[in-house]
């Protein structure tokens, strides 16, 4: 039988380090590499090509060139091949597990979690690929007819983060294809083996060169922005922090491109004294250790009915201080490194600029020592007002629990934040419930659950959280344009 290490270094070896441009597999012009390192061990373990911005723009002349067919391709042929690569991913989960893990440092079943959920986008979109539709109908003189058609809307441009290296792909992959529309791909610096496996999966799937472009980078700004601000993209979509978003932003206006943003979050998650309390412990382990907490949709305040916030606390504190640390490869191991060192650092800094100022620390609030960026499963107790922790994104297993009196204190705190990207909602109270949901300034809300994400929801956020939907009917129209036709009868 394999040992792991030999079965790591296979899953590695057979993953393609170099661009994916028109179709074919090809070393950077430069020459260079980036270097992917396993943030348990802080070891390399491969190095991919780093593309120049004239292999980005090799990749947007594939795209722009491809769609001149791609964009009348048969409905059909679309949709088989995402099937057959929703096939394909799914048959190889195990494979695809253990290499996210050895990139990212998620665990192997948080991984394999992650690699259903990114099929589950091929599958929903093979299925719409046929959908797609118009309408006619009587304008309202009588005299005329209203006619509309739905077409794609042109070569796009991706560029995917980190934290889930192979779902925020296939968010963006699929419907894309399902609408006809070709497309460079630019994943994060630090996971870039999951997009290259996907990318030679769709390609044994039969999708036609040139359809899907990817390049790998160090720097994303140098390769991406000349392709932003050329007129042969049509379409920009983004997943990752604000602050870059801001700028993307302004870069996409000069073409007037079509822009679709899901950005920062600062989601809360909220207690109220009727709801039932183990079953809201539950809820926001998910919510908060999910991807051990570098999730957008991470609960990020915890706020709870003054009632019930101090047992809440203690209940939350149990289980997350008994998680198991390490390796996301070893068995048994429920938490597992974060990304790198300079994310361990921010997580530290928060927790102690929190309970410098008054927060009792219920458990963890440590740095593991040793290889690897591991940080503790942290509760934090009686947090203030003004802790960082409250009103900055953690990105790490870190829970900071605050009281509130009122549902209107509570509705008032969990607005109190320039983003609103989900929220988190525990009460038995119906009327409650549809209250403070319709007063909620977020994308998405999670009732008497900890779990938002879903293949056929509308995905996505309201303020500085962004703009755009992705899954479900509305992430299809994301790639979509609809023209108008007046006839005259």
């Amino acid at each position: 039988m394999a040992t792991l290490e030999s079965r790591e270094a296979s899953v590695v070896d057979q993953v393609p380090k170099g661009l994916f441009i028109a179709g074919a597999w090809r070393d950077a012009t430069g020459g260079g590499t980036l270097d992917v390192s396993d943030p348990s061990t802080g070891e390399v373990i491969a190095a991919v090509a780093d593309a120049t911005p004239e292999d980005a723009m090799a990749a947007l002349a594939a795209a722009h060139d491809t769609f001149a067919t791609f964009k009348d391709s048969a409905p059909r042929e679309r949709a088989d091949v995402l099937h057959r690569a929703y096939d394909l991913v799914t048959e190889r989960v195990d494979e695809l597990a253990l290499l996210m893990t050895l990139e990212m440092g998620k665990t192997i079943a948080e991984s394999r979690g992650e690699i259903t959920y990114a099929a589950n986008f091929l599958r929903w979109y093979a299925e719409e690929a046929v959908r797609i539709d118009g309408r006619f109908s009587r304008n309202e003189a009588g005299a005329g007819r209203v006619l509309t058609m739905r077409q794609p809307v042109g070569p796009c441009l991706f560029i995917t983060p980190w934290n889930f290296p192979m779902a925020m792909g296939t968010r963006k992959i699929a419907p894309a294809v399902s609408a006809g529309c070709t497309m460079v791909v630019k994943p994060a610096k630090e996971t870039p083996l999951s997009m290259l496996a996907l990318a030679s999966i769709m390609e044994e799937a039969g999708l036609p060169g040139g359809v899907l472009n990817v390049v790998t980078a160090k720097s994303s700004g140098k390769v991406m922005q000349p392709l932003i601000e050329d007129p042969r993209a049509r379409k920009l979509s983004f997943t990752g922090s604000t602050e870059v978003g801001r700028t993307l932003i302004g870069q996409a206006a000069k073409q007037v491109l079509r822009v679709s943003m899901e950005l920062g979050g600062n989601a809360p998650f909220l207690v109220f004294e009727d709801a039932d309390l183990d079953a809201a412990v539950a809820g926001a382990m998910i919510a908060k250790m999910r991807n051990i907490g570098e999730a957008c949709t991470s609960a990020n305040r915890f706020h709870v009915h003054e009632s019930v916030a101090d047992e809440f606390a203690r209940k939350l504190a149990e289980r997350m201080g008994a998680m198991r640390i390490g390796r996301g490869t070893e068995d048994g191991v429920d938490v597992g490194p974060l990304v790198n060192e300079a994310q361990r650092a921010t997580v530290d800094e928060l927790v102690r600029d929190a309970v410098a100022k008054g927060a009792e620390l219920l458990t963890g609030g440590r740095v593991v020592p040793g290889a690897g960026w591991f940080y503790e499963p942290t509760v934090l107790g009686g947090v203030p007002a003004d802790a960082r922790v409250l009103s900055e994104e953690i990105f790490g297993p870190v829970a900071p629990v605050r009281a509130f009196s009122t549902d209107e204190e509570a509705v008032a705190a969990a607005n109190d934040t320039e983003y609103g990207l989900v929220a988190y909602v525990f009460t038995n109270d119906l009327t409650r419930a549809f209250r403070v949901c319709e007063a909620l300034e977020t994308g998405m809300i999670g009732l008497n659950q900890g779990l938002v994400s879903n293949a056929g929801a509308p995905f996505g956020g309201v303020k500085a959280s962004g703009f755009g939907r992705e899954g479900g009917p509305e992430g299809l129209h994301e790639y979509l344009e609809t023209k108008y036709i007046a006839l005259n009868v």
